[in-house]
Formats: structure tokens, C-alpha cells, sequence
């Protein structure tokens, strides 16, 4: 089978950043398909334009025998501002639609979002290659780039909804991420129960592997008998980092052991730097972007692994991936997130909730943490078992395919 995947975040090799796809389609290939990837050009955690794709409308990529990736011009104004990210949004599209006239044979199109306006381009492929569609919700566009500030235009977000409304009705399966994501669909947005699969995002348990205490890291970082408390993801508006430096602030003049670990890039990078440098919280490491492989040694090393959204209704329907990986590596989770991550993580006892916007209840629960390691194993322990069993990526790969087989196989029948 012959899969022609839209993903405009799709990473490079040994790029930073969510990789759900990318390990999909190594599983994908591992069981003797082909694969094209219509991809960008800019890193969305970054910003950044690797300087082999200046110039270049569309570069095409061959990473395995049965794996392309025709890279596909992005704005570089993408990570500026709100003008230049939708720069961005509508230059992939444009580009994007230029590379479908390169892909000579695709069985299936699978679509995955956001950002939403990659519909555009999945409704343009499948009315070109006259093939099935999958159009997967990662998530809740437009309602999450409204509810964090993203989109305030109104005509703009009037675009959204039309774009989204359009790219379910082209839809022959809709994949949801999480089963809210689907109530919300069948109940709000008047979808089809019978084109929703659920595929969620799932544990990278081939690379997130527990270890002992990876040495190298606290050397380098200078953090010998520290506590560790790690995030690791974008920095962007959504993820409310801010709520992190403020307890570091606070538990700074409790407890000199405790450090904060910050890893990744995003648009509010600049902004929480300056923050802590400006109250002098030298209990906070920022460090850039990592490749996927290097994640897991962070993990390994941190005692306590967090994840934190802003608090609204939206973020109550997702399912973290960092959170997987957290417990991939036995890491206890400390969760800033309410809605069903937090059932998740609590029914499991993988981690303990704290409200996002309480410093003070932040600040006692890590302490009461750091004084409890018995605790703290338990957790890691539980979180492992249950991920394990529950959500191994290897085996969502081989259900995602089990439905792109049935699409494919209908049409054949029609």
C-alpha cells in the first residue's frame, strides 16, 4: 500500500520536536509499505528554516528505499507574529498543492492536523487522486488557537470553522486523539459517529526506555545532587511555562535543591528567559531543543516530570504525548493539565494534578514529593505498567493501518 501523508510539521531526521508520525512511519515501512510525506520546511518548535531549503519551492528527500519527503516552502515569518504565522499556514498550502502533481501513486491520503488549513490541501489531493481520506484531530482547531489567543480575527476564524467543516464532509474517517475529541465532534460539530476512528498518541517505548541516572546530564548542567523537575516541549503560548518559573521562584528561598529543567523552543522562549534572569532564578536551566534521541537521557535523569497547559475548557480534551514518555521512562508526572489528561494520569496513580494558576499548592506538592522517593517509584512504576499495556506506539501503527487497508480495500469493492 502507498500512503500519501500531509503533515507540515513533520520532522527532519534527528529533528526536535513531536515525532507520532515519524515513528509511524518507520512501523509503516518496517511492514512493507510505501510511504510520500508532504511536509514543511520550518521547524515549529524553532522557527527555523534549515539553509538547505532557502530558495527552494519544493525539495524532495529520500530517507529510506520506501520513505520520501517533499519538504515543502513554509514563510519563514512563521514564528514572528500572528500575520507571519498565517504566512505560513497558507504558503504550505500553496506549496503543498504545487508537490501533489509530483506524487505519481498513492493508495490512501492521510491528513493531520493543526494546523487546520492542511485540509485545504488533503481536500485538493483526494479531488486530484481520487483516493480515500483520513483527516486526523491532533487537535481542537479552531477552538485551541481561540481559547490561547492565536486567532482573534474574526473573518479569520470564521475561515477556520469553514475549512474545518469542509475537511470533516471530505473526510472518509476522521481520527480523534482522544475520546473526548470524539464526543465533542459527534455531539458539537454534528459528525458522523460512523467515520470517527480513535488512534491516540502513544508511548515510544523502542526510545523512551527506563535507565538508571544518566551521569552525563547532571554534569554538564552542573546539576550534581539536584532534584530535577523536567518539562520537556514547545515553549508557546499555550503551554503556560510561566506558572513553572513562578514556583521555581517561590520554592528558591524554601529549598536550594530543587531545580527546574526546561527543554525545548518556542515563541514565548525569549519572553520566560528574560523572566528568570530578571528574578534571578538561578534554579532554572533552559536548554534548546533536543533530538528525539537525546530525550530520553533527560527524562532518565530528572526525579519529577511535568507537563502544564493553560487553564481553559479545550485543553481539557488532550492527551499530552510528553506525558506517555514520561512514563515510558518510570517518571512520576507532575500535571498542570485538568480534563481527561488528568483522569488519566490520577486513575492510574502515574502523577499528582496541580491547578496551573496555584503557585502555593505547586510549590508544597513538589516539596512533599522531594521528602517522599518511596512515592515517587511508585508512581513511575504505575505510569510504566500502565502505558505499556495500554498505549505502545508499535501497536497503534499496526491499528491505523488496519483502517487505511479497510478504506482502501472498500474502494477497490465500489
Amino acid at each position: 500500500m502507498h500512503m500519501l501523508l500531509v503533515h507540515q510539521f513533520f520532522l527532519n531526521q534527528n529533528g526536535s520536536g513531536g515525532s507520532r508520525f515519524n515513528q509511524f512511519v518507520k512501523y509503516w515501512e518496517e511492514q512493507g509499505h510505501t510511504i510520500t510525506v508532504l511536509a514543511g520546511t520550518v521547524n515549529y518548535t524553532t522557527g527555523m528554516k534549515d539553509s538547505k531549503y532557502k530558495g527552494k519551492f519544493i525539495t524532495e528527500e529520500r530517507i529510506s528505499p520506501s520513505v520520501k519527503v517533499l519538504r515543502c516552502h513554509v514563510s519563514e515569518g512563521y514564528n514572528k507574529n500572528f500575520i507571519g504565522r498565517l504566512f505560513g499556514y497558507f504558503s504550505f498550502n500553496l506549496s503543498s498543492t504545487f508537490a501533489l502533481f509530483k506524487v505519481k501513486k498513492a493508495d490512501v491520503i492521510v491528513v493531520t492536523s493543526p494546523p487546520l488549513f492542511v485540509g485545504i490541501t488533503g481536500i485538493i489531493a483526494k479531488t486530484l487522486k481520487r483516493k480515500p481520506l483520513i483527516f486526523e484531530v491532533r487537535d481542537l482547531w479552531p477552538e485551541s488557537a481561540i481559547d490561547t489567543g492565536i486567532l482573534t480575527s474574526r473573518p479569520i476564524i470564521q475561515l477556520a470553522y469553514l475549512i474545518e467543516k469542509f475537511s470533516y464532509k471530505a473526510a472518509d474517517r476522521i481520527n480523534v486523539l482522544t475520546p473526548a475529541f470524539k464526543n465533542k465532534l459527534v455531539v458539537d460539530k454534528e459528525v458522523s459517529e460512523d467515520k470517527i476512528i480513535y488512534i491516540p498518541n502513544g508511548a515510544d517505548s523502542d526510545i523512551f526506555i527506563p535507565k538508571e541516572d544518566v551521569g552525563w546530564v547532571r554534569e554538564k548542567y552542573q546539576l550534581k545532587d539536584k532534584f530535577i523537575i523536567t518539562y520537556m516541549g514547545a515553549h508557546g503560548l499555550a503551554n503556560n511555562l510561566i506558572s513553572l518559573l513562578k514556583a521555581a521562584k517561590k520554592i528558591k528561598n524554601i529549598d536550594q535543591d530543587v531545580h527546574f529543567m526546561l527543554i525545548g523552543d518556542g515563541m514565548k522562549k525569549k519572553e520566560l528567559v528574560e523572566y528568570a534572569n530578571q528574578h534571578g532564578l538561578d534554579n532554572v536551566t533552559f536548554i534548546d531543543a533536543q533530538p528525539k534521541e537525546s530525550m530520553p537521557d533527560f527524562c532518565n535523569t530528572s526525579n519529577l516530570c511535568t507537563a502544564i497547559l493553560q487553564d481553559n475548557d479545550t485543553f481539557k480534551t488532550v492527551y499530552p504525548n510528553k506525558v506517555f514518555d514520561y512514563m515510558s521512562c518510570k517518571k512520576p508526572i507532575l500535571l498542570g493539565i485538568d480534563g481527561i489528561a488528568r483522569d488519566l494520569v490520577e486513575k492510574n496513580d502515574a502523577g499528582i494534578y496541580v491547578s496551573p494558576n496555584n503557585t502555593d499548592e505547586m510549590v508544597d506538592t513538589i516539596l512533599s514529593l522531594k521528602g517522599n522517593r518511596k512515592r515517587l517509584n511508585e508512581m513511575g512504576i504505575n505510569g510504566y505498567n500502565f502505558v505499556v499495556e495500554n498505549f505502545e506506539r508499535k501497536t497503534l501503527a499496526k491499528k491505523y493501518i488496519s483502517h487505511m487497508e479497510e478504506l482502501v480495500n472498500d474502494k477497490k469493492n465500489v
